[in-house]
Formats: structure tokens, sequence, C-alpha cells
């Protein structure tokens, strides 16, 4: 997609949910995206992915905003795939293609941590029918497991899984600041 076109879509997507990021401005946002091709690519790449990615805040020291997939369900074009590489080199069978850290860094982006995902799920019913890895704790990783998290039931539940595991309904969530 062109940057004219993404800047286009997420306009529209930011002034329709002005509830994610009350107070601030379209203008001042796209000034700095117009100003910073780099985060340009990376947001059309979550937007490409399926993470409808959106404002959700801005970081009054640093002056950077802070974008998140927004997307209602895990971004579809990140699903089926591991927590890291190292899951995905000791897996012995049925490889996934991909895994959720060395994508999220090809694409510029961070996991979303756990306190992130909560967040995001002030600003509205996310993952009610997939789920998203998180950033996994070094001293879990370390033995081996990785932490996702959903919402069911109108609450944010967080698990674990080896971190070499793969299911059709988890993906990731990633975040990026500009």
């Amino acid at each position: 997609m062109s940057n004219l076109a993404l800047l286009r879509v997420l306009e529209a997507r930011f002034e329709k949910n002005m509830k994610r990021h009350q107070g601030l401005e379209w203008a001042k946002v796209q000034a700095i995206l117009e100003a910073n091709t780099e985060k340009l690519w990376s947001l059309n790449e979550m937007e490409r992915t399926g993470g409808e990615p959106d404002v959700v805040g801005h970081d009054k020291k640093t002056g950077e905003y802070i974008f998140y997939d927004c997307s209602v369900e895990s971004p579809k074009g990140r699903r089926s795939i591991c927590y890291d590489r190292e899951a995905l080199e000791t897996r012995k069978e049925h490889k996934p293609k991909n895994n959720a850290i060395a994508m999220a860094a090809t694409m510029g982006l961070e996991l979303l941590t756990e306190e992130q995902y909560r967040e995001l799920q002030k600003l509205g019913n996310f993952d009610t029918k997939t789920s998203s890895w998180v950033k996994t704790p070094a001293n879990i990783r370390k033995l081996g497991g990785a932490i996702f998290c959903d919402r069911r039931y109108e609450t944010v539940f967080v698990y674990h899984n080896g971190a070499e595991s793969y299911y059709a309904a988890r993906g990731f969530r990633g975040s990026l600041r500009a």
C-alpha cells in the first residue's frame, strides 16, 4: 500500500476510534509519520498482516506516539507460529513457518508485554476467539515456556505453553513507537 493510502486508512481508524486516544490530534500524528518512512513501513506491515494498527497513547517525555495492533482478533497474517527461533529449531516435527519474535523484529515491532496487553483490553474486547503471544519473562523462557493472553468471560487471562507450540488461533500483537 502506498504511504498516502496507508495514512488515509490510519486517519479513518483514528477518527472512528477516538476513545483509544482522547486528546490527541491526527495532524500531529501524521506529521511525525510523514517524517519517518521507516515507521510508516512498519505500520504498513502491521496493516498488511491484519493488525489494524491505531494510536493508543503519547509519551510526553519522548514525544513519541504509541501504536498497538487493534484488530478484534489476533492478526490473521501472524498466526500458527511458535514463540521464538529457539523454539522453532527445537521442534522436531510439523514446524511452523515462523516465530513471533523473529516476525516482530522483521516488522520493526515489539511484542506486547502482559501489562500492555491489559492496557489494550481497557480499550475494547480483543481476542475473544483467538489468543496472542506476549513478551515472556526470561525466567519462564529459560525453562522452555512462553506466555500468551486472551479475553474470555469478560476477563483477561494469561496462560503458558511450551514455546514451541503453535495454534491456528494464536498469533501476536505488536507495539510501535513513532
